[in-house]
């Protein structure tokens, strides 16, 4: 009771004082008013003289890059659940989308062959750097040497960026540096262009993009290697991107959800003629393609899901060591072996031919039910950065298919024309694979475009015995490996724990 007389006291004994100040003259209430104003919220100044803290939206002009960064980050540790109920999705999985929506805003609109406006360019720079700043603070221990102060020698374990981002985060963004660049090359090009609005009227299956026009004698020999020039470079980075992709879903884990979804038996995955065509003695990867129907998308993924599930289920069977297990089975472990080989080889062939295939579900499994951060990162990065280069690889040959359509080209005279300009051959899955791990780790960008077929070029010299001394010196040059070996199937093995298991 003593108390809150003394409060009250104190209180009234506050007012009169305020009261007192307040009827000395105008020039108090032009000093209220000026902080109210400075305040810039129109509330009363408090008791003390001061101001009151200014509110987040009273502020004046766009929010900062330290806000706009706080609030995304905000978002990934809430795992994208606003309501802060717990239940988001993990911190991998709130990062792999915010790769991918990041791309989806930056690029779903880019649909012609042109540059990306500067302030698009400096948004996807800045805020990608923001996402892939985590990488940084993922590390392993690794030994090394410390001299102590009496010149004592010994060795500790201390901590460094995991070899794995190591070598991949630096190649993508350099893979991304060089796709925008090739989009910058399409500045101030006059020989063709793009009809604009309700001119638009395409009847294929892309009948939302713009249609491309070219002049009534079609484009010029210079630029029309020119694009091919341009569409071989982009298919370069498509390639790595796409090498780097499956190498990380590759090294994920494959989720127990998915493994007990798949039936016991490969045959059955696979279905009685698939199954027939891949035992068969007589294995020809290229007829088993050609004699499947891959008219549509849906066939393609379907038969993708079906040999990706058998694969699974063979490399399960043979390391299962109890032969009364469900998963035993009667085939030798030699022939098994040979199935999934046969496998991966239609799966690179696949992903060659039809690069913009949707994912696959063991992809989707792996990437929804990922606990790795690193490999979250890693696979939305070269995932975007491939469905980038596809698109404007998509965006030159529509260019190309004009200028043929205006000349007025049979297919024949379109595969003469190709032959004609010397490009190099298409190269299957396997073999891209294995020379983009034997590329050279430090090379300019024309080094890069063309490693492969200055290889290819030397050898056909060399069996033809006109090579020089030079070219049989470059021929032998042995190039260090830019990125360890690596099999679809071998590494399954390690993919059979549940993502729990690590945590």
């Amino acid at each position: 009771m003593v108390r809150f007389l003394r409060r009250h006291s104190l209180d009234k004994s506050n007012s009169q004082n305020h009261l007192r100040q307040h009827e000395s003259g105008s020039g108090t209430d032009s000093d209220d008013t000026e902080m109210n104003e400075i305040a810039g919220n129109g509330g009363p100044p408090l008791s003390n003289g001061r101001a009151p803290p200014r509110s987040r939206l009273a502020r004046d002009g766009p929010p900062s890059d330290l806000d706009i960064m706080k609030e995304k980050f905000a978002k990934l540790l809430l795992g994208e659940d606003m309501s802060g109920t717990g239940k988001g999705v993990s911190s991998a999985l709130a990062l792999s989308n915010a790769v991918t929506n990041l791309a989806a805003s930056v690029f779903g609109e880019h649909r012609k062959l042109e540059p990306m406006a500067p302030d698009t360019k400096e948004r996807w720079k800045k805020e990608v750097g923001w996402l892939l700043s985590v990488t940084d603070h993922i590390v392993e221990f690794v030994p090394t040497r410390q001299t102590a102060e009496n010149g004592t020698t010994m060795e500790i374990m201390s901590t460094a960026q995991r070899r794995d981002l190591q070598m991949n985060i630096p190649a993508l963004r350099k893979l991304d540096a060089m796709l925008i660049g090739y989009m910058d090359n399409f500045v101030d090009q006059t020989e063709f262009w793009y009809e604009k609005g309700g001119d638009n009227k395409r009847d294929d299956d892309k009948w939302w993009m713009p249609t491309v026009k070219v002049p009534a004698e079609g484009l010029s020999e210079v630029t029309r290697r020119w694009l091919q020039y341009q569409k071989e470079c982009v298919n370069q980075v498509l390639k790595a991107a796409m090498a780097i992709n499956a190498q990380v879903l590759v090294e994920m884990e494959v989720p127990e959800i998915y493994i007990e979804s798949l039936p016991k038996k490969g045959k059955t995955s696979l279905g009685d003629t698939i199954y027939r065509n891949i035992t068969d003695e007589e294995f020809d990867p290229l007829e088993f393609l050609e004699a499947m129907d891959l008219s549509t998308e849906h066939k393609v993924l379907d038969l993708k899901n079906r040999i990706e599930a058998s694969t699974i289920i063979w490399k399960r069977k043979m390391q299962t060591k109890d032969t009364k297990s469900s998963w035993g089975s009667i085939v030798s472990f030699e022939k098994r072996e040979q199935f999934e080989e046969r496998a991966e080889t239609i799966l690179h062939l696949l992903k060659l031919q039809f690069p913009g295939t949707p994912q696959s579900q063991l992809d989707i499994s792996k990437i929804q039910y990922n606990r790795d951060v690193g490999y979250a990162l890693l696979e939305s990065y070269s995932r975007v950065l491939e469905s980038l280069a596809y698109s404007v690889m998509s965006r030159i040959e529509d260019v190309l298919g004009a200028d043929a359509a205006a000349t007025n080209l049979t297919a024949s005279e379109a595969a003469r024309r190709q032959m004609e300009m010397n490009m190099p051959r298409k190269l299957d899955a396997k073999e891209e694979l294995e020379k983009l791990s034997e590329a050279p780790a430090s090379m300019t960008l024309y080094d890069f475009m063309g490693w492969h077929f200055d290889q290819d070029e030397l050898m056909r010299k060399k069996e033809e015995g006109t090579l020089d001394e030079a070219g049989e010196a470059m021929l032998l040059k042995k190039a260090p490996s830019l990125a360890p070996k690596f099999s679809y199937v071998d590494s399954l093995a390690g993919g059979m724990r549940s993502p729990s298991a690590r945590h």
